[in-house]
Formats: structure tokens, C-alpha cells, sequence
């Protein structure tokens, strides 16, 4: 795990149960919890074990450069959240997806942690349709989101190799931090298109990471350059 992931996340396994050998056996295993709403969840204190149903807005692993593990992000019609997973798991976009978890906090924003036996894949596959916001609007109330911004690239690019690539966006609300991870060597969006200046339309999961919010795009149909208007 890289410095962006600065608060250790264990697999699920790991938090409910022991390692050690001379333990004495387990009961049963405890029942699932009721299913409840993402924002719900959300809510819940740190270390709760809990249960959410959604649709996926951002594929598993696609965020791995930044955030150390394969995980994926859902949302209902309440919220949404990212779901830290530690193994590879092919989970689409649009997939309607049950995951048993417990909250966590990772570089200050709400996860919830799992492990490959917690995603259940369900019926039914529904395209997540991003919130368009002002850019000084991504704070704590759209965090866990597929949100869209509109605005100017305000300052050049700032690398921060291997785990992506920060720009910079504002519509005149404030500026928003882009972050761009990398997809093996290349960003997940064409970056040298955000010249400062141009005007960009930008789809991203909306997140935390310490005092700061950022979207981070999923890939390059994520980002759409806004021709200047005619004469």
C-alpha cells in the first residue's frame, strides 16, 4: 500500500476473525445483516458490519495505481461508497451488486471493507448517471458519488508519479482537484488535453483523500472537451 492509502485496510476475513493457532473454535458464523441503504451505512460508526445493495459506477480495480487494492464503487438512490476489496475480482459497471463489509476510514474517507466472498452479483444491470455539481460543491455531501463537473482547467498538471497525474477545475464556485490514475504507465484520461485555459467537462468518483475532495475519472470517455462558442 502507497502513501495515498495511508490507514491499513485488512480483507474482511481478517477483521472477523483470529489468526492465532491455539484459539479456541468459532461458533457458527454470524448471520448476514439486514440489507440497508448506502446512506445508511454510510452513517454507521467504524468497524459496524453491514449490508448494501447498488449498481456499480466505478469498475473493480480501476483506482488500483492510487488506492493499493482492486476495488469498486456502488450507489443507490440515497448514495454511494467505495468498497475496498484485496483481491481481484472481475465486478462491471452497471452490475447490481449485495456486499457484506464493515465501515472503515481511509485517509479520511468512509469505505467499506471486503473481501471476494462479499460481493453477491444480482439480477438486473442499470447505467449510474453522474450528478452534475459545481466544482465547489464536491465536498463530504457527494462524496461516494459518480458526480460531473463543468469548468476551466485552472492551473497546470501536477504529476504525482507511479500513482497519477493531479489537474485542476473551476467553474467560478472553486477550484476541484482531478485525480487521474494510471492505467499500467498511461493515465486513465488523455492529461495533456488539460491545458490551463481550456474549457472541460469532467465525469469522476467523488472522493476523500485526508482534507481534500477530488474526483477521479474512470477513463477517458470521462473526459469531454467543451468547444469555445461560436462567433
Amino acid at each position: 500500500m502507497h502513501p495515498r492509502a495511508l490507514l491499513l485496510v485488512v480483507p474482511l476475513a481478517a477483521l472477523l476473525t483470529g489468526c492465532g493457532s491455539d484459539e479456541l473454535p468459532t461458533a457458527d458464523p454470524l448471520p448476514a445483516p439486514e440489507v440497508v441503504t448506502i446512506a445508511e451505512a454510510r452513517a454507521l460508526p467504524v468497524n459496524e458490519y453491514t449490508q448494501i445493495e447498488g449498481f456499480v459506477s466505478v469498475p473493480a480495480g480501476t483506482f488500483v495505481t492510487a488506492t493499493g487494492d482492486f476495488g469498486f464503487a456502488i450507489q443507490d438512490d440515497t448514495g454511494g461508497i467505495y468498497v475496498s476489496l484485496y483481491e481481484e475480482l472481475k465486478i462491471l459497471i452497471g452490475a447490481k451488486i449485495r456486499v457484506i463489509g464493515k465501515i472503515a476510514q481511509v485517509s479520511k474517507q468512509t469505505v467499506l471493507v471486503t473481501n471476494v466472498t462479499g460481493p453477491e452479483l444480482l439480477q438486473g444491470i442499470e447505467a449510474v448517471t453522474p450528478k452534475d455539481v459545481a466544482t465547489g460543491e464536491v465536498n463530504e455531501s457527494t462524496e461516494g458519488l459518480l458526480v460531473r463537473v463543468k469548468g476551466t482547467v485552472s492551473n497546470p498538471i501536477v504529476e504525482d508519479k507511479p500513482y497519477g497525474i493531479k489537474a485542476y477545475v473551476d467553474d467560478g464556485s472553486g477550484e476541484v482537484e482531478v485525480y487521474v490514475c494510471f492505467a499500467g504507465d498511461k493515465p486513465l484520461i488523455d492529461t495533456t488535453k488539460l491545458t490551463k485555459g481550456t474549457a472541460v467537462e469532467i465525469t469522476g468518483f467523488a472522493q476523500q483523500y485526508l482534507d481534500r475532495y477530488e474526483i477521479a475519472p474512470r477513463g477517458q470517455t470521462d473526459l469531454v472537451l467543451v468547444p469555445p462558442p461560436s462567433p
